[in-house]
């Protein structure tokens, strides 16, 4: 049962498991989540492709990382650009 992009992004709740990262603290799993993120819209946006994929990078990574972490990094990365 092969699912579409779309069809696993409506169908997300939260965070699936990673074999990389078995520990209870998730941070790095977080982290590596955001990194992903950003560089799967960097290098879809070179192509001139669609960052729809991309998207679930964003939805893992807020919902491992707390808030105020994610409020703060995305404006960071904002005044770095």
């Amino acid at each position: 049962m092969s699912e579409t992009i779309d069809e696993k992004l409506k169908n997300y709740r939260t965070a699936p498991f990673d074999a990389r990262f078995p520990n209870t603290n998730q941070t790095r799993n977080c982290y590596q989540n955001y990194l992903d993120y950003h560089r799967c819209n960097k290098a879809l946006a070179a192509k001139d492709q669609d960052q729809t994929p991309c998207q679930w990078y964003m939805r893992v990574y807020k919902s491992l990382c707390p808030m105020s972490w994610v409020s703060c990094g995305t404006s960071a990365l904002i005044v770095q650009s």
